[in-house]
């Protein structure tokens, strides 16, 4: 098995993969340990959860592997050995999981035989559980699917609801500007009577003030005469 955990070997990165990497290949260990003592659909369960397991360590050392490149040369050397030892333990996983998962007796039980017949009958019940698997992920990815597309349908909806009370706001909006502009022709024309008037009124004052200056001015040459 590998060595324990050294953060100090690698980046905080790859400390994290190979945390990860360690859990994943404990469950793993423990399946393949639990597998010889089991016949049947148990076993078979045992071996699926084996094979996501063997999956998910397989993607972990695939990101170590990328992750180790960036790690300095200076402390790669050991980064490097813990990694082959992950993978040597990774493939002695593998091959202990194949040839748990060839023990057709242990793996049918009492219902396995070396009647021929008998093989392709359990050949046929493998391929049709195997066609069972592939219509339960078809099936979960069909409710994935309806799930996106109802996520997308009440996402359209809500854009919808938005444009239409964006659209409200833009018809008050205009419905203000137009009545502003109502408002400043009023003041406009109000402006321009009140122009109108005080030019009246300036031309009033104008002649009143005319009209008695000359009275002034007659008073005045009256009495001089």
């Amino acid at each position: 098995m590998t060595s324990p955990l050294d953060t100090d070997a690698g980046s905080e990165l790859f400390a994290s993969y190979e945390a990860d990497l360690r859990l994943v290949q404990a469950d793993l260990n423990q399946k393949l340990d639990q597998i010889p003592e089991q016949t049947g659909e148990p076993r078979k369960a045992t071996i699926r959860q084996a094979e996501h397991a063997l999956e998910e360590a397989s993607e972990l050392l695939d990101q170590m592997r990328l992750e180790k490149q960036n790690i300095p040369s200076a402390t790669r050397s050991k980064i490097n050995q813990r990694f082959r030892n992950f993978e040597t333990d990774l493939d002695a996983g593998k091959r202990k999981l194949k040839s748990l998962s060839d023990d057709r007796k242990a793996l049918f039980g009492d219902r396995y035989s070396d009647n021929p017949a008998s093989d392709v009958q359990l050949e046929q019940r493998q391929q049709l559980l195997s066609g069972t698997d592939r219509l339960g992920r078809s099936s979960d990815r069909l409710r994935e699917s309806q799930r996106i597309a109802n996520e997308t349908e009440q996402i359209g909806a809500g854009t919808l609801a938005d444009l239409h009370a964006q659209r409200s706001v833009i018809e008050h909006t205009r419905g203000n500007l137009l009545e502003s502009e109502g408002y400043v022709d009023r003041s406009v024309k109000t402006l321009r009577g009140m122009a109108r008037r005080m030019a009246t009124n300036r031309i009033i004052t104008v002649a009143i003030i005319t009209v008695l200056a000359l009275l002034i001015i007659a008073v005045i040459v009256s009495k001089f005469r």
